[in-house]
């Protein structure tokens, strides 16, 4: 298996900061399917501007980071008709559901549990990128594939913005609502075999959060660029799981941290690199992309930061983490690490209590990386 080329071990913010125009409020996490209708107030703007500003360069702490301020409570009030049986078929282990296609492949569960934590990680990347979906610059696509498109939201999201454009979602879980925009279609399929799309048949290929399933990027890009039109373009998203600080508030024995580090060597167990996006920029290029490009943003832990929308962005990274520790942990732990599941739900206990340690100002770098194909090839 090929390994992705290393430039460096910790990529760096773009220089300059990009103010992200706001077009909408942002998105509550108990309706993070809901219409996009309510026009966003001036002070509203103003805090997504200034979010966006922060996100690429220092996030500003609130003077009373040891409160929740009532950010908590108000959190918690808020397919495909021909896949065969055999596809449904899930797993069950250790208290949750497993897809069944590929077996074991994908380390984590598909339960609805589950589900409703990668809509919740969805919301919070909207957020974070001002409502945008992309960050290639796309004119008129006709053909979009999602890789690894999960519950569908991304996929529904953008037939919504390109009405004209077919998107098809493939993930290894039939897990996809049934009632979708017409342009809009799921299969069954694992992006690391032969794709299925013709060659120069895209003019959009999309992965998201996917370095915690893909072994061979390499060969994927690969696959994407043989598929992809002359012209057209890719681009990965996924979250750095390496916790960050930029004013010391965060010590070395910080918990989250001894977590995420954890399922970094449960998933090298099977030979999952759970860092690979910080090498992807030139996996991109050695598929032959060119104009490639890259962003890298702040994603709080928490609801530290001072200003309002960076708030509610570290509320939805916490709770992504906090509702997500038993599913993130179980399977590379107890597979890869053979711990015991009684051994997991100990150590789970002082993570818990570390990501409520509104004094440890952390985040996560979050990563854009988009590039062409050359109009020749």
């Amino acid at each position: 298996m090929s390994e992705p080329s290393k430039e460096t071990s910790e990529p760096q913010p773009p220089t300059e900061a990009t103010i992200l125009e706001a077009t909408e409020a942002p998105v509550s996490p108990a309706g993070a399917k809901e219409e996009r209708a309510q026009e966003p107030t001036v002070e509203q703007i103003a805090q997504q501007q200034s979010a966006a500003e922060q996100a690429t360069t220092t996030i500003e702490a609130a003077s009373d980071t040891h409160s929740d301020a009532g950010y908590e409570s108000d959190f918690e009030s808020r397919a495909s008709t021909s896949i065969s049986s055999s596809v449904r078929d899930y797993a069950f282990e250790n208290g949750r559901r497993y897809h069944s296609f590929r077996a074991g492949k994908y380390q984590f569960p598909n339960d609805e549990t589950e589900q409703e934590r990668e809509d919740m990680k969805h919301s919070m990347i909207i957020n974070l990128c001002g409502g945008k979906l992309h960050y290639a610059p796309l004119q008129n696509p006709q053909q979009i594939l999602d890789v690894g498109t999960g519950t569908g939201i991304w996929a529904i999201d953008m037939g919504d913005e390109y009405p004209s454009a077919e998107i098809l979602g493939i993930d290894l879980s039939p897990i996809q609502p049934l009632w979708l925009p017409p342009n809009v279609k799921f299969m069954v399929d694992d992006a690391e075999s032969p794709w299925l799309s013709k060659p120069n048949s895209l003019d959009y290929v999309h992965a998201r959060h996917m370095c915690s399933a893909i072994k061979n990027w390499p060969k994927l890009l690969s696959e994407a660029y043989t598929a992809i039109k002359p012209g057209g373009w890719i681009e990965i998203q996924d979250l750095q799981y390496k916790m960050h600080c930029d004013d010391n508030t965060m010590s070395s024995t910080y918990d989250v941290q001894k977590f995420l580090g954890l399922v970094h060597e449960g998933l090298a167990a099977f030979g999952i690199d759970l860092s690979a996006m910080v090498n992807n920029i030139q996996v991109l290029r050695d598929a032959g992309f060119i104009n490639v490009e890259t962003r890298v943003f702040k994603v709080p832990c928490g609801v530290w930061p001072k200003n309002k929308t960076m708030k509610m962005i570290g509320l939805y990274l916490r709770s992504v983490i906090f509702d997500g520790l038993q599913a993130i942990s179980m399977g590379p732990f107890t597979r890869g690490l053979k711990w015991t599941p009684e051994e997991v739900e100990v150590f789970l206990v002082d993570v818990r209590k570390s990501l409520f340690d509104a004094s440890t100002h952390s985040y996560l770098p979050f990563h854009v990386f988009y590039g062409q194909k050359p109009l020749d090839a």
